[in-house]
């Protein structure tokens, strides 16, 4: 603007001035051009309001180009080109139009389309109908990430499909206040990490074991595979017992309790919140405080992989003006909380 205002202010004086003054003016400007073309450096920078002053003069008197020593025609053409798109760019701009994909519908088709890997467009196109979501199946397919032509699922989902068909059992040492020896079997089912039996014994042979498992899986709830360690207590009756029901035994191999890891983390929780803040009298002492943790592990205790749940679901209370009732289990150690109905 203030150059602007400079031209201006220079017209008007120019307008009053003689013929002669004008010339020699002129002849002293272009004499301080050249001195400072010859010292100014090899490129001179523009700021925008003088390349448009520049453009604008050559528009209205082009044979006014034969004057401009400081710059090379080429620069002037750039200039204009630039000029050019930035006109189209600012005419083209986006007005009106079909509105933008909300990041939440991005977000969730890349959910779906990560968590299910033999879909495509059309279904999850059909789960965001019913969810609500009014949108076209051109925009489901836009917002799909890349994925290989032939999915694969993961392994994480293939131990999924089989944890409904699959329990674990182990074995557990608890010393008594006399120091004697008694061994406690677990057996955990992996669907939903119930604990279908603790069993306290001081001598665990391969027939008592196999007694536990039949009295473990009553009628036909048995489950197809039973993973466990390489205890010698397994011995061939134990085997037996599990062909006659139609479960496979699945050994782990040698020095990996990892391979077992549901029933070793459910042995470190028994160890921590129970066995580790009680002694042991004797083996129906044991059995009393076994029954009881089993009874709150399974209808009590959330779990992080049940998503804050319990085994054995627990509702959730909607009425908020009920009192809130503290139960002691396991003798105190945790407890229960529940509303009490009015």
């Amino acid at each position: 603007m203030i150059a602007i205002l400079k031209i201006f202010a220079a017209q008007v004086t120019l307008s009053v001035k003689s013929r002669a003054a004008l010339q020699a003016e002129n002849a002293l400007l272009r004499h301080q051009i050249d001195i400072l073309r010859r010292q100014a450096p090899k490129r001179i920078r523009c700021s925008r309001a003088e390349r448009a002053i520049i453009k604008l003069f050559l528009r209205l008197w082009p044979r006014s180009a034969r004057f401009i020593c400081i710059l090379h025609p080429k620069t002037v053409v750039r200039w204009h080109q630039e000029g050019f798109r930035l006109y189209w760019r600012w005419k083209s701009r986006v007005r009106r139009g079909r509105p933008r994909t909300s990041s939440e519908i991005r977000a969730l088709v890349r959910q779906m389309s990560g968590d299910n890997p033999l879909w495509g467009a059309p279904r999850i196109h059909g789960e965001m109908l019913k969810l609500g979501f009014d949108v076209s199946q051109a925009t489901v397919s836009r917002c799909m990430p890349k994925r290989s032509p032939n999915p694969n699922q993961s392994w994480k989902t293939f131990l999924r499909n089989h944890l409904d068909c699959t329990a674990a059992i182990d074995f557990l040492v608890v010393p008594t206040l006399t120091f004697r020896i008694l061994y406690v079997l677990v057996i955990l089912g992996h669907e939903r990490r119930e604990l279908l039996r603790l069993a306290v014994t001081s001598n665990p042979t391969a027939e008592w074991t196999a007694r536990q498992i039949t009295e473990a899986f009553p009628w036909n709830s048995a489950p197809r595979y039973i993973i466990r360690d390489n205890d010698r207590s397994y011995g061939h009756i134990y085997g037996r017992r599990l062909a006659a029901m139609g479960i496979h035994d699945c050994p782990i191999a040698p020095r990996s309790p990892w391979q077992n890891g549901f029933v070793e983390r459910f042995i470190g929780s028994l160890r921590r919140e129970c066995l580790d803040h009680v002694i042991v009298k004797n083996e129906k002492h044991l059995r009393r405080i076994l029954k009881s943790y089993l009874s709150y592990y399974n209808r009590s205790r959330t779990h992080l992989s049940l998503n804050k749940d319990s085994p054995m679901p627990r509702p959730v209370s909607t009425t908020s003006s009920d009192p809130i009732i503290s139960i002691p289990e396991v003798g105190g150690l945790h407890h229960r909380y529940e509303r009490m109905a009015a």
